[in-house]
């Protein structure tokens, strides 16, 4: 006889999303991906416990001020490349400066 329990959680939504576990609490299971561009990093997390929010993260040294305006066209339209599996996605929110 089998007792009920919370289901399983999900799959990550993308196949290049790799395990990324979290030291500090074994029990989460969170996924990322990153790409390496010239003068930046991008990187999608996805935490299995929150599977509706799948976050872009443009990675860059940046030391003082925020990511040049013409760069953030181009980082977005890679994260358009990277999530166009998923089909449209809605945009909760933006931040720029990191």
């Amino acid at each position: 006889m089998l007792t009920g329990g919370p289901p399983p959680p999900p799959d990550p939504p993308l196949d290049r999303l790799t395990a990324n576990p979290v030291p500090t609490d074994p029990r989460k299971r969170v996924f990322a991906y990153e790409e390496d561009r010239p003068d930046w990093t991008v990187r999608l997390v996805w935490d299995a416990d929150d599977p509706e929010l799948l976050e872009a993260e443009c990675r860059a040294p940046i030391y003082a001020g925020r990511l040049p305006r013409e760069e953030v066209p181009k980082f977005w339209a890679v994260v358009k490349q990277l999530v166009a599996p998923l089909g449209p996605l809605a945009i909760d929110s933006a931040d720029p400066k990191p």
